[in-house]
């Protein structure tokens, strides 16, 4: 099962089955789901035999993996067999062509071996098209063979079937690249993994068989087996399967990581958060395959014209082969064979090709990049993207208060003002306090506080070695007397830059102000300036206070800057957007953004790896927040939307000029042949450059 061709004839033969409610067909992966409401599966095999189909059914644990000798390959037996028939068919024309008969004894058998040899599984799935009133390539071929047989053209008739066998494989093996590439990401987590046994021994099990909270020993180079937290070791990991980050990423105890990924040179414990069946890698792997049964909207158009276009130029060719003769008085021979030429290339193989392997293609390289695409929908669509909206906190920004300058007073340090801060929020729970708390120093190194008085809204206050301290806002600062004209412009500069300033004071001697603010995520600005290259219009839709967003807005360069929206004004400004530009985007990270994520033509969700959330309900998942995948999914998509058209107008042009040739009767059957699988391999090669292309 490798092309719509297929799909048609299956789809014809058990959609029609008592109990069937829906078939979904993963074309690349060969993986047909029956959804149905009664049990048993022995008579859709049964029915999938009829047709020449072998199926194996796949268990609920499957991967979708096919079986090594399903895979299409190149074995001894069909390289004899394709010898012969080469060979013979090449014979055949010769001795016709110095003979200058082609019904020739020794010509006729020369033709029979060729077909014989290379041509009986052709026949076979022409006469099952016949039996089902399929009009796929297989039907069209055997009908040419046929009728050059009956009108004599024996040599031409063993040539068409030698060159199909052959581009037939070629196609297979080409084909055989793309679902490689989609599969290859089932092999990135290993089998195996090295687990702690009861008695505190390492011992090796098979991945399938890790529990949830077992602890795992990853050792340098190994890949990871399954999604953890390291307990214990320190080490770079490679990130870059599944976040496509192209620098690794240090990890300690207490950090996340994923299964596929790659351990740098240290060793690590890592406790398993997940079984193999419910890894960020599997929900990945599943998603792309689903992807594939979202057709779109060329596929579906592509699919609709093959439709009608190939019964109507079957009537064409008929026409063709009668017209002349009953009304014209022309001989039967001649047209009937212009007729076969036209059957041959009226196969919308390559037509119909075209689209499946670029849109695999564009969700394979996109993957690889770090973007889950939901559906091939959503990457032909990317192209149409005018603007972009995007949420501020967690997105544009890192999501929480961080501490970003420190500026002492009186001869204090820097490190001093943390510590003793630190030291006097340590048991706070307030935002700003956790982001002090976090850039001090460890929790072991704070000097003993044994009372903190927490002073509802102005601050904190503590004694340490027998100084009494107080850690507050200006409000504070301005009861105890120690607010300053010195400290006024610094907080004045700091709150102008969008900082929520916080000072400490040693009885009424201020020692530090510290600037708090939620920083710009790296490599906003990077993406920012790539979309606005790429054409595309940046928007800010926050619910931050105007002061914060135009500080964000203004660092970042974006176009436009709306601030101050609750949900549901969110989604109003998105209307309002899409009514400007057309196709917007909206790029979330929290539930506030869910309804504009939905109005959105396409909804970009960030948090993506390791939340399950994020992945079920974002039409794209960035895998490690980074924004700058945002240009490069719509570069992804814009490079798969000229493929297509390409191919398209390939298949089309190329059929044109055969039709033109056939009737002026220019055109051989080898050589319509040629036209039909040439145009058929062309889009599937070029459909595969996506998958080499740097983005």
């Amino acid at each position: 099962m490798d092309c719509p061709v297929e799909e048609r004839l299956i789809r014809g033969k058990v959609a029609p089955m008592a109990g069937v409610a829906r078939l979904d067909f993963d074309l690349m992966g060969r993986i047909l789901t029956v959804h149905r409401t009664v049990a048993g599966a022995a008579d859709i095999e049964a029915a999938l035999a009829a047709i020449g189909m072998r199926a194996e059914r796949l268990g609920d644990d499957a991967s979708g993996d096919l079986p090594a000798d399903d895979a299409p390959r190149l074995t001894r037996r069909q390289a004899a067999l394709l010898g012969i028939a080469g060979a013979a068919a090449v014979a055949a024309e010769v001795l016709a062509w110095t003979t200058h008969t082609d019904g020739a004894p020794a010509v006729v058998a020369l033709a029979v071996l060729s077909i014989a040899a290379g041509g009986l599984p052709t026949l076979k799935k022409g006469w099952i098209a016949l039996r089902n009133l399929a009009l796929n390539i297989h039907f069209l071929m055997s009908l040419a063979v046929a009728g050059a047989v009956a009108v004599g053209q024996w040599p031409e008739a063993a040539m068409v079937v030698f060159l199909f066998a052959v581009a037939e494989l070629i196609e297979s093996l080409a084909l055989d690249r793309a679902r490689n590439a989609v599969q290859g990401l089932l092999k990135l987590a290993p089998d195996t993994a090295t687990v702690r046994g009861a008695d505190g021994a390492w011992q090796d099990r098979p991945a399938g068989a890790v529990a949830v909270g077992d602890v795992l020993l990853v050792r340098p180079g190994d890949r990871i087996a399954l999604d953890g937290v390291v307990r214990a070791g320190a080490s770079a990991v490679d990130q870059a399967p599944i976040t496509g980050e192209s620098v690794p990423v240090d990890k300690a105890a207490g950090d996340t990581v994923f299964a596929g990924t790659i351990n740098g040179r240290g060793v690590l414990e890592v406790e398993a958060t997940s079984d193999s069946r419910h890894s960020t890698l599997a929900r990945i792997v599943r998603i792309v395959g689903e992807t594939q049964a979202n057709r779109a909207p060329t596929q579906r158009f592509v699919d609709v014209f093959a439709q009608y276009y190939t019964p109507l130029v079957v009537v064409m060719a008929v026409l063709v082969a009668v017209v002349p003769a009953l009304f014209f008085g022309a001989a039967l021979a001649p047209w009937l064979y212009k007729a076969l030429v036209l059957l041959v290339i009226a196969c919308p193989c390559a037509l119909v090709v075209s689209t499946p392997v670029a849109i695999v293609s564009g969700l394979t390289a996109a993957t690889r990049l770090g973007l889950l695409v939901k559906g091939g929908q959503f990457l032909e669509s990317g192209y149409r993207l005018r603007a972009v909206a995007l949420d501020k906190t967690g997105t544009l920004t890192c999501g929480h208060p961080t501490v970003t300058q420190v500026h002492p007073f009186g001869g204090a340090s820097s490190a001093q003002v943390l510590l003793l801060a630190a030291s006097l929020d340590a048991q706070s729970t307030h935002p700003l306090a956790a982001a002090i708390v976090r850039a001090g120093p460890p929790a072991g190194a704070h000097p003993a506080v044994p009372h903190i008085q927490a002073l509802p809204g102005r601050g904190a206050r503590g004694a340490i070695d027998g100084a009494v301290y107080h850690l507050g806002n200006q409000r504070l600062m301005q009861e105890l007397g120690a607010w300053s004209p010195a400290i006024e412009a610094v907080a004045r500069r700091l709150e102008d830059q969008g900082h929520t300033v916080v000072v400490l004071a040693k009885g009424m001697a201020v020692l530090g102000a510290l600037a708090i603010a939620d920083p710009i995520r790296p490599g906003a600005l990077h993406a920012i300036g790539r979309l606005q290259a790429l054409g595309v219009a940046t928007v800010m839709l926050t619910g931050d206070n105007a002061r914060a967003a135009a500080r964000v807005g203004g660092a970042l360069g974006i176009d436009n800057v709306v601030a101050q929206l609750l949900p549901e004004d969110k989604l109003g400004a998105l209307r309002q957007l899409q009514a400007r530009y057309g196709a917007v985007g909206m790029v979330g990270d929290g539930i506030n953004d869910a309804p504009a994520l939905a109005q959105a033509d396409i909804g970009f969700a960030m948090g993506a790896a390791g939340s399950d959330a994020a992945i079920e309900t974002a039409d794209v998942a960035l895998m490690d927040d980074d924004l700058g995948k945002l240009p490069v999914f719509i570069a992804v998509s814009r490079a798969t939307r000229r493929i297509l058209v390409q191919n398209i107008a390939a298949a089309l042009a190329i059929k044109a000029v055969f039709f033109g040739l056939a009737l002026a009767g220019l055109a051989t059957l080898w050589m319509a042949v040629f036209a039909d699988v040439g145009a058929s391999l062309l889009v599937v090669f070029n459909g595969l450059r996506l998958l080499r292309r740097r983005f």
